[in-house]
């Protein structure tokens, strides 16, 4: 899932209500206090007036925190970014999700009564889903809730391929079920998307079972079938709200979307008719064993309410924290105020009772360059020359140092470690080398002027435009690009932006060079290769990148289940990559989570991300 460069959480402190008492992404609501007395005809009777309390309201815990970039609008298909399918992995439900505390990540039923039967040599997935669950009420159901049903989901899945709505999800769908691919091609000559068209690898078999028949045999299909862009979406609601589908989620999950102000507030409350799940996980790793005493049997959710502000600049979760207004926070460029020499807790933190809580993401960060660019796009020798010069030249290493303050590890690979398809041994081929950099530009006739700056070999100027935003942190990264590239005469130009805006620029192929990430949407290899794959130019392939090699080596790949081979087409598609000079690698950083004594039940999830859903507030602890 692309997610912004910078991703990290925050929190915007707003004012308090008399009779409110504040906690650190908890907002404890508290009932007043009701005293009544007895009524004047039983006065006689009792000869006093008699009082009494009524029984006070359980707190309302409401968890507060922040994205540092903002969300896009909240319809499944069509939410491209990181935050925007936080909130709705929350409101919305897929037919498979994961197990919360499972490492190596393990599949779980949903909606589905348990993970599909598969046949046909891998072709054909049946689903069973459960009865009885509902959609939330709203008026697109004359204010009464509707049972969710396996029509809803062939539904949802014709939905994604619609070209009127251009979901950036098309790519994981194209070419796989039978007879949707020609569906769609129909409603692009016709105009019209038939939904009640027959679709042969579509099928209700029942009112609760789905089947769905594959072209050709898909190992990860389960995975998609997990993924959040692939919820329920219920048809009544999409044709009552139209184009303002956005803001108006109606899912089956357990929140649902209370206000929303675009762009800087957004708030969740439990759905009062989920049907509420138990936290029955298996301890898999250390530390499982303590979640499980404090959690074990519990029914979820327990957070009431859940409020997120929009917030970019990092330096204002570290002041939250220290106030103790957030939950928990990334150490971000505060490791020295958080660790001591040996890399340990200071003190001061174990003294107020705070958990660390380390996790790699299942991530890679990465600048693509655009291949449709007249300056750095193209397969011609000199701009292969000039692309891997780019990459050689960057200082990753301070990168990693000074602005992330050693909470990251090199990228080798387009897959990252803890995915399946990431290989260890594999050695880089474009790594940090300004002087061999230098002469590769020299040697394909990118001259320096008298400024020292190079031009292009035609003699016109040579001059890279690199695509930005505005806060604290990004302003880094374009010092040290800019003081990487001086190191080899080309100038660099940063042209900021909102994330929203550069995100439509890609679809159109209209940025030069951008930093982004992605972080898994499952954990397989395949996951990342596509975002590098030719068809995919428009929706995942940010850099319109298009190699008839790499295609190839990719296309083979999806025939295979994980194996040897499938991994050797993988490491020949990195090296292909590679020689293009399609990307510059990056890192994948290193999460270092401080959680305050009172929050139960966190585990930073590698895939999941609405981990509210999982927690819980020891009102003993909170202050």
């Amino acid at each position: 899932m692309l997610c912004h460069f910078k991703r990290r959480m925050v929190l915007r402190s707003n004012g308090l209500k008399k009779n409110t008492v504040w906690l650190p992404m908890l907002w404890v609501v508290l009932s007043g206090t009701l005293l009544c007395f007895s009524g004047a005809a039983s006065a006689a009777q009792l000869g006093k007036t008699e009082s009494r309390t009524e029984p006070q309201a359980a707190p309302l815990k409401t968890i507060r925190l922040a994205f540092s970039t903002a969300e896009s609008g909240f319809d499944p298909p069509l939410a491209r970014d990181l935050y925007s399918n936080t909130i709705n992995e929350a409101i919305f439900e897929r037919l498979l999700t994961y197990d919360y505390l499972a490492r190596p990540m393990r599949l779980a039923p949903m909606t589905a009564e348990a993970l599909p039967e598969v046949s046909d040599g891998g072709k054909t997935y049946t689903f069973k889903i459960r009865p009885g669950i509902r959609f939330y009420s709203d008026p697109a159901f004359n204010g009464k809730p509707r049972e969710l049903t396996a029509a809803d989901y062939v539904y949802s899945f014709k939905r994604v391929l619609d070209p009127k709505i251009r979901s950036p999800w098309a790519f994981m769908l194209e070419g796989k079920i039978i007879g949707l691919d020609a569906l769609a091609e129909t409603a692009k000559k016709t105009g019209r998307y038939d939904y009640d068209a027959n679709v042969e690898g579509l099928k209700v078999l029942d009112r609760y079972t789905l089947q769905i028949r594959l072209r050709e045999p898909d190992y990860n299909f389960s995975y998609i079938a997990a993924h959040t862009p692939f919820s329920a979406v219920a048809r009544e609601v999409v044709e009552k709200y139209g184009d303002d589908m956005m803001a108006h989620p109606v899912g089956t999950g357990p929140y649902v979307l209370k206000q929303w102000t675009r762009g800087a507030r957004i708030v969740l409350e439990k759905n009062p008719e989920y049907r509420g799940m138990v936290w029955s996980f298996a301890a898999s790793e250390e530390g499982d064993a303590e979640l499980n005493r404090t959690m074990q049997g519990k029914r979820l959710p327990l957070i009431d309410r859940v409020e997120i502000s929009i917030i970019e600049e990092e330096q204002s979760a570290w002041l939250a924290f220290n106030r103790k207004e957030l939950d928990f926070s990334g150490v971000g460029s505060f490791r020295e105020k958080v660790f001591d020499e040996k890399g340990e807790l200071k003190p001061e933190w174990r003294e107020q009772g705070v958990k660390l809580v380390r996790a790699i993401d299942p991530e890679v960060t990465y600048t693509f360059f655009n291949f449709r660019d007249p300056v750095v796009g193209g397969f011609e020798k000199e701009k292969l020359a000039l692309r891997r010069a780019i990459i050689m030249a960057y200082n990753r290493d301070e990168e990693i140092k000074v602005i992330r303050k050693g909470q990251a590890i090199p990228a080798t690979m387009p897959i990252p470690v803890g995915v399946v398809g990431h290989d260890p041994r594999y050695k880089p081929l474009n790594t940090y080398n300004p002087a061999l950099a230098n002469k590769l530009l020299d040697a394909f006739g990118f001259k320096k002027g008298k400024d020292g700056f190079r031009a292009m070999p035609n003699g016109s100027p040579l001059l890279l435009k690199y695509a930005t935003g505005t806060t604290a942190i990004e302003r880094q990264f374009n010092e040290l690009w800019k003081k990487s590239m001086d190191a080899i005469g080309v100038r660099v130009e940063f042209q900021p932006g909102k994330f929203a805006d550069h995100i439509k620029a890609t679809k159109n192929c209209q940025l030069q060079m951008w930093g982004s990430a992605w972080t898994a949407d499952y954990p397989d290899g395949d996951n990342f290769m596509q975002l590098l794959y030719g068809p995919n130019v428009g929706q995942s392939n940010s850099g319109c990148y298009e190699s008839k090699a790499f295609d190839a080596f990719y296309e083979a790949s999806r025939k295979l289940p994980d194996s040897p081979e499938r991994n050797h087409l993988f490491l020949e598609m990195t090296r292909q990559m590679e020689v293009d000079g399609a990307w510059m690698l990056g890192v994948s950083r290193e999460r270092n989570m401080l959680i305050r004594p009172w929050v139960l039940g966190y585990k930073k999830h590698p895939i999941l991300s609405a981990t509210w859903i999982y927690l819980d507030i020891d009102p003993a602890k909170a202050p």
